[in-house]
């Protein structure tokens, strides 16, 4: 095991994964040279050489393009987009190709590229540098979604993502990057070097996608979330004294379904967090699944926070960010519910 940030678990699962296999190629604006503009493939080009680490122009489209060009004819590239709000220009590509050219095909062809684009507020971007976009991927037959909360499961979910001969959108929670952060901005940054899903295994390993972790047990509700939330909602469950069981997705597409009904049924109660705008965001979807699945077992509502749906503020950042305040309030009326 190795203490590292996600940035160098991100790093190291290119790194594992270019190695194993020479398949694999890595490019995107400033990814080469420059190593990213949040370091996360810093050394490849030197280790690997310019044909499998370069830069791209500043042209989403053509990099997604090139990638899916590149795919169907027997690569794997994992192309990073600088950040998740620059995606739209890619997004005809990604939707009308990538996600449709195994079913076009007949399965003769496949895209399997992994896109990666971090993700989300937490550092005062702003509206155009802090979007969570996840939902607009979801809804896409033929994209794979992945969202991880931390290095551990960065690491192996990004090299399951490389050998997936699909298409995987890979969302990277930048305020994660260096540490867990709980909502509470007020207060110190906790490095990653003092939290136990710091430790990293050397070498290869693979989470499967389609694979929840419980990140708290409990019995009181149940708490559905991902990336950044599954830090907040620790701390609103530790604040508030509910034995509020914690499931970080992880994958929202493949979704582990069974392990969500599994742990509703168990509580009876669930509240639903992410940072993305709520309506129509990733929340609703879960909802359907548990009224679908554990109706008759819930003892009260189905509750959700996340972002509010304005375009997210610069100089309000944290009356947007659903922080542990507003997560810790949806469980006690949740749990106040007779």
């Amino acid at each position: 095991m190795t203490r590292m940030t996600m940035v160098e678990a991100i790093r190291d699962a290119h790194a594992v994964a270019m190695e194993r296999d020479e398949r694999v190629v890595v490019f995107g604006q400033d990814v080469g040279y420059f190593g990213g503009v949040f370091r996360c493939t810093q050394g490849l080009q030197q280790r690997f050489g310019t044909h499998r680490c370069f830069d791209a122009p500043i042209n989403e489209s053509g990099i997604v393009g090139a990638a899916i060009g590149m795919g169907a004819y027997g690569l794997r590239p994992c192309v990073e987009i600088q950040f998740a709000d620059y995606v739209y220009p890619a997004y005809d590509q990604i939707v009308s190709e990538a996600a449709r050219l195994r079913y076009r095909s007949a399965g003769d062809f496949t895209a399997p590229l992994t896109i990666r684009m971090p993700t989300g507020g937490g550092i005062f971007g702003g509206q155009t540098h802090s979007q969570s976009p996840e939902s607009l991927f979801t809804h896409v037959a033929g994209l794979k979604t992945v969202i991880p909360s931390n290095p551990h499961d960065a690491k192996g979910l990004l090299i399951a993502s490389i050998e997936d001969d699909d298409p995987v959108i890979f969302l990277e929670p930048k305020r994660l990057y260096n540490g867990p952060f709980d909502g509470h901005h007020e207060r110190a940054i906790v490095p990653w070097s003092a939290h136990p899903l710091g430790e990293v295994p050397d070498g290869y390993y693979t989470i499967p996608l389609g694979a929840a972790r419980i990140h708290r047990s409990g019995n009181d509700l149940t708490v559905l979330t991902y990336g950044t939330m599954v830090h907040v909602a620790q701390a609103a469950a530790d604040e508030t004294g509910i034995d509020a069981e914690i499931i970080d997705l992880r994958s929202l597409v493949p979704l582990d379904v069974d392990t969500i009904v599994a742990s509703v049924r168990k509580t009876g109660r669930c509240v639903i967090a992410h940072e993305a705008t709520l309506t129509s965001g990733f929340g609703a979807e879960l909802c359907a699944v548990v009224q679908e699945h554990a109706l008759w077992s819930l003892e009260a509502p189905i509750a959700r926070v996340a972002g509010w749906d304005t375009p997210y503020p610069h100089a309000h950042e944290w009356d947007y960010f659903p922080g542990p305040e507003r997560v810790g309030a949806a469980m006690r009326a949740t749990m106040a519910v007779k």
